[in-house]
């Protein structure tokens, strides 16, 4: 007589609660992600505490909105193509940031931006940056 392995005992109850764990945290990332974009677009900061850099992209946010402070152009940032550690908060990469258009206008690395919120997808004509609201002027 032959006992049954681990495996099949435990295996379907260890990969349905790795499962339901991973789906957890992509919904703790998605909220927090949704909680930081609120206070970014309502009261226009403040940036910390902000999420990680990995929570973002976990979440289904690739992109992150920088506007110029120099000459109000927004511009979106690629998170999967940031060179720094997954768990790098979102805020400290707002150093980083520098306007090209200004940068060429001073002569030098010219860095006076401003994070405005994480999105999904890039900005395009369709979908304007998050600070424009759907009849203002």
């Amino acid at each position: 007589m032959g006992t049954k392995s681990r495996e099949s005992i435990y295996g379907a109850s260890i990969r349905a609660a790795a499962a339901r764990a991973a789906e957890a945290r992509k919904e703790a990332d998605r909220l927090a992600v949704e909680a930081w974009n609120k206070r970014m677009l309502g009261f226009q900061g403040p940036a910390q505490p902000s999420p990680a850099l990995g929570d973002a992209i976990n979440a289904g946010y690739g992109y992150l909105e920088v506007k110029c402070l120099g000459c109000n152009t927004h511009q979106t940032v690629a998170l999967d193509i940031v060179r720094r550690r997954k768990a790098t908060p979102i805020h400290e990469l707002e150093r980083y940031m520098r306007c090209k258009d200004c940068s060429r206008l001073q002569g030098r690395p010219f860095k006076r931006s401003h994070l405005t919120a994480l999105r999904r997808a890039r900005i395009a004509a369709d979908d304007p940056p998050s600070t424009w609201w759907p009849g203002r002027d």
